[in-house]
């Protein structure tokens, strides 16, 4: 009969979807009782304990719902390898007010500076990093690669079930289309594409890469007029980071291989 008081607490806080409290409550007690604690201090730590843990989890949970390849933080981005690429602009943008507005991000490099998910560098480095910022301040987002996305949308449109797909792209705050340009696109393909962009103008927020300058986006999208009306969506309220310069991937590489300086 001892226990049932214990496990009755067990059962509520399971119920109540409490882990921390769980967990920790016993341990609290009697380290607050050795301190001369009182309850609703002791209720105040224990609380807290369950909210830090709370939002941790949600964290996660956003960070795995927003698939991406790889997670990769700011902290840990070389912004001297590209030079040309503004620091302040990108941290300004880690604080997701753009998000809020409703505002479009374009980073736009050469190929070469960081479109690779493995390097974890240049432009897909910078999206992944302002993607996980935007998971830390609770906002939803969606990672996806240009090629993907559309091959994505062909599938769902031949299946009948493009509408439902569209509605769950455009409920991310923060849609993140990675490599646009590596591939060119077929007229079907443009299209959905665009319809995409169209759906989100001042509705949510894109994150878009590209290894191409808007001038020879035409070659990917086959149409002057669907380029420039996707252009005239994406740019209207737009950030765009230029990553232009040597290869990041190329300054990593040689900066493996240099010698060491003799003596």
């Amino acid at each position: 009969m001892t226990d049932t008081p214990q496990l009755l607490l067990a059962h509520h806080l399971k119920a109540l979807r409490l882990p921390t409290f769980l967990r920790e409550y016993d341990k609290l007690a009697r380290q607050c009782a050795a301190e001369d604690v009182d309850h609703v201090r002791y209720l105040v730590r224990l609380s807290e304990l369950e909210l830090i843990d709370r939002e941790r989890r949600m964290v996660e949970r956003r960070i795995r719902l927003a698939k991406f390849p790889a997670v990769k933080s700011l902290d840990a981005f070389d912004f001297k390898a590209i030079p040309s690429l503004n620091k302040m602009m990108v941290l300004e943008l880690a604080r997701c007010e753009y998000i809020e507005r409703r505002e479009n991000v374009i980073a736009l490099g050469n190929s070469g500076t960081g479109k690779t998910h493995n390097s974890g560098t240049g432009k897909t480095h910078i999206a992944l990093g302002l993607g996980l910022a935007a998971c830390q301040k609770g906002l939803s987002v969606g990672f996806i690669t240009a090629a993907a996305l559309v091959h994505e949308l062909m599938e769902a449109r031949d299946e009948k079930r493009l509408l439902r797909f569209q509605k769950q792209l455009a409920k991310y705050q923060l849609l993140i289309i990675d490599e646009l340009g590596f591939v060119p696109l077929s007229k079907t393909g443009a299209e959905l594409l665009f319809e995409v962009f169209s759906q989100r103008y001042e509705r949510g927020s894109t994150l878009l890469t590209s290894n191409l300058p808007f001038d020879e986006w035409t070659e990917v999208f086959g149409s002057e007029r669907l380029t420039g009306a996707l252009l005239d969506r994406l740019t209207h309220h737009v950030h765009i980071l230029e990553m232009n310069g040597d290869s990041y991937r190329l300054n990593q590489s040689q900066k493996r291989r240099k010698p060491p300086k003799s003596d």
